[in-house]
This record gives structure tokens, C-alpha cells and sequence, in this order.
């Protein structure tokens, strides 16, 4: 415990920390008038594996019962505590040995190699969990992205409805466009975009069971002759598009193949076309993915800076029509889905086991923080090859997003579900 508690001695300092180790002895961090978050480690080697890596350690000690969280706290209230104080302006941090910051930047670049197979295999490494697990803490569209948060108090029902709204005011549809949707989750996009638009769409995948259920909710909307689903890599697509949208899909190209992927989308679309680029991003310099996500989450995954991007836009060809830094969005869509998850601890566990449930909570838990406190945001970039196809100013993005918003109702979950069940 020696080790964890140099570590956490000068670094809490908002909040109050309390730990029991294995034998019993308490040690107290932060400030004593807090209502402390309790932990216990329950044998003798959990403190040490924490500290000698510890957000991986964290995380594998809490999946395998080591690391134990007192009610009436939760993992998430122990992650939000001592990663905000880490993430706090001048909190003090035991930076990696050099040993061990080049042995994990050599292993990021290795993960970063997303040839087509490994580019698949990684993609059903986690989109490939059941429908019915998705379904317990997503909203009832299946989105897995970001939402939008017009108002911190509404649902994730009404953000996710808003957040399609604002998608499609940007891309300017009308009927009878061809649009791609590259990386299309469960259909719910295209689907949308089709209800509102009556253009036709063409998503494309690398997750088989996605595909599968997106081309069923298809099939039940009667729709199959303008929004079709393909189980192909975007790289084998035709086009040309009239508009192309992608939605958390390029964090999986991988830090190498941006300009891979910025250069075929150029290709596929029509020279008065738009594209439309929703992606999670860092407010920083470039970086590197960490152990625990690279491990555990996101394999071959990387989350880029804006200059990256921008790099590879401008290498490409495109030009930039608007550029959207979304704040705090994923933070509260995170949190809602962390509480939707922990109601489900029994169906989730059934499903898989504890390990996999606790994993799942301790992502969530790590990523909202990220993105509440850390250097997470979320990118909307427009681009374009000729900038006249768009409007003088950006007043038409708020209008047309408003007026989609007030024409779906946000179901209501609790009932749904109810119901359902």
C-alpha cells in the first residue's frame, strides 16, 4: 500500500478518499469535512497491481472483486473523485517511467496497424455484444454516440432525437439525395434521415449483427427500396453521394489512415456535395490511446486532436464549411448511460457475468469523467468541395435543427421498457 499512498497523498486534495486496505489499516485522503467515497481492497496484492498501472489496475482490481466500492458510493463516484483531482490545474501526478512511456508507445502504434481484417475484427471486438445488452442502456433508437444536450435536464430520449436534428440540418437534405452513412450502427440515422427527407440511404458496416437488425428495422418500416444496409468497408464502396455522414465512426480508422479515409470520401462525393464528420476528439496535442481502452474497449481505436484532422482534410483536397466543438454533450449522455447500465445489474450479469458488468460501469464511469472534467470533446465538421453550396452565415443550422426537433416526441423510456417487459 506504501506505493498507492505516495501516489494519492499529494494528488487528492478536492474530495475525500478513504481506503481500507486488505489487513484493516485506514488511509484518509482530502479534505476531512467531505463526506467520504470508501474503498477496500480485499488481499494483499490489489494496492500494489492499482498503483503499479493505475487505470488499468484500477479497473482490472474493481472487475475481479479486489477493489471494492462502500455504499452508499459507487465505482463511479470513486472515478469522478480521484480522476477530476488528477485532471485538476496543478495537481501532481507520478508520471511513468520513460521505460514504460516507450514500451506503451510502441505498443499503441502496433494496435494502430487497422489492415481491413484487423479493421473488422476490432470493430465486432465490441459492437458485436447482444442486442439485448445494447438494448438495456441505450435509448430506444440505439444510438451509440453522443447526444445533444439543448437542455442538461432532458431525457436521453429527447437529447438523441435532437442530436439526429442537428446531424441533418448540417448535411442540408432534399429529396431524392443519395446519401452514405458510413459506420451505421443499428439504422436509426438513415432511417431518420428517410422519414424526413425521403432521400435514399446506403449504410455501411463492419459489425454483422448491426447490419442484420438495421436491415430488419428496414423491412418493418416498408422502406428496403430507398435505405439499405451493407456488411462492407468503406473503402469498397461506389459512388458518386450526394451527401456523406459518419457518425463515431472514424475514432476505429486508426491515427495512420486519415488521410485513407478523408481521400475515398472525397472521391464518393459529388462535387456540390456535403460531408459531415461526428466524431469524439481532445482538446490537445495529439496523444496516444490508453492501456485500459486499447485493452479492454476499443481496440485499434484513437481519439484525435483537431489539428490531425485538419491535416489530413487539407491534404485531401476538402474545405472546411463549418466546424463545431461540442462541450460537456458525452458527459451527460455517459451518465445517463452508466445509471441505465447499474439498474440492469442482474440482466447484465445474466447475460454475460460480474466481470463483464463491472467492466462496462468502470468504461462509462472513466469516460464521463473524461469528458466532464478531462480533455474529451466532440467534433462536427463540415466539409466541402466548393464552398458556394452552403449559406453566407450559419443561421440555417439552428432553424433547421429546431424545426426538425419539434416534429418527433421523445418517447418515454421507463414505460417503453416497462411495457416491453
Amino acid at each position: 500500500m506504501w506505493l498507492l499512498d505516495k501516489m494519492l497523498r499529494p494528488l487528492i486534495r478536492q474530495g475525500r478518499l478513504v481506503i481500507t486496505d486488505h489487513d484493516g489499516t485506514v488511509y484518509d485522503y482530502g479534505d476531512p469535512s467531505a463526506v467520504p467515497v470508501r474503498i477496500r481492497f480485499t488481499d494483499r496484492g490489489a494496492a500494489l497491481h492499482v498503483a503499479k498501472d493505475p487505470r488499468v489496475g484500477a479497473g482490472e482490481a474493481y472487475m475481479h472483486g479486489r477493489l471494492v466500492v462502500e455504499p452508499p458510493h459507487e465505482i463511479r463516484d470513486m472515478v469522478l473523485l480521484v480522476m477530476g483531482n488528477g485532471s485538476r490545474p496543478g495537481a501532481t501526478v507520478q508520471a511513468p517511467s520513460m521505460l514504460k512511456r516507450g514500451v506503451d508507445a510502441v505498443a499503441w502504434r502496433f494496435d494502430q496497424f487497422n489492415s481491413r481484417v484487423r479493421a473488422s475484427r476490432n470493430v465486432e471486438h465490441h459492437y458485436e455484444l447482444s442486442r439485448q445488452f445494447y438494448e438495456l442502456f441505450l435509448d430506444e433508437d440505439r444510438q451509440y454516440t453522443m447526444a445533444y444536450f439543448r437542455d442538461p435536464a432532458n431525457s436521453l430520449e429527447r437529447a438523441q432525437i435532437d442530436k439526429k436534428a442537428l446531424i441533418a440540418a448540417k448535411l442540408r437534405l432534399g429529396p431524392g439525395m443519395r446519401v452514405l452513412d458510413i459506420g451505421c450502427g443499428w439504422g436509426g440515422l438513415a432511417l431518420y434521415l428517410n422519414r424526413h427527407f425521403g432521400c435514399e440511404v446506403l449504410g455501411v458496416s463492419l459489425a454483422p449483427d448491426q447490419v442484420k437488425f438495421a436491415q430488419e428495422r428496414a423491412e418493418a418500416a416498408g422502406v428496403t427500396d430507398k435505405v439499405k444496409f451493407q456488411l462492407i468497408d468503406y473503402r469498397d464502396v461506389t459512388g458518386p453521394f450526394d451527401r456523406i455522414v459518419s457518425v463515431g465512426m472514424i475514432e476505429h480508422v486508426g491515427a495512420r489512415y486519415f488521410r485513407e479515409y478523408f481521400g475515398r470520401t472525397f472521391d464518393l462525393l459529388a462535387d456540390d456535395g456535403i460531408m459531415l464528420t461526428h466524431t469524439i476528439g481532445r482538446t490537445g496535442r495529439p496523444g496516444t490511446t490508453d492501456k485500459w481502452t486499447r485493452k479492454y474497449i476499443f481496440p485499434g481505436g484513437y481519439i484525435m486532436a483537431l489539428s490531425e484532422l485538419q491535416t489530413a482534410l487539407e491534404d485531401t483536397g476538402w474545405r472546411p464549411g463549418d466546424i463545431e466543438i461540442l462541450r460537456y454533450h458525452y458527459a451527460y449522455t455517459l451518465e445517463q448511460w452508466y445509471r441505465r447500465t447499474t439498474q440492469h445489474e442482474a440482466e447484465i450479469t445474466a447475460l454475460y457475468d460480474v466481470k463483464m458488468f463491472r467492466m462496462w460501469q468502470f468504461y462509462l464511469a472513466g469516460a464521463e469523467q473524461a469528458f466532464r472534467t478531462g480533455s474529451m470533446v466532440n467534433f462536427h465538421i463540415q466539409s466541402v468541395k466548393r464552398q458556394d453550396v452552403l449559406p453566407m452565415t450559419r443561421e440555417y443550422i439552428l432553424a433547421e435543427a429546431s424545426r426538425l426537433s419539434a416534429l418527433d416526441e421523445a418517447p418515454e423510456w421507463h414505460l417503453e421498457r416497462k411495457a416491453a417487459e
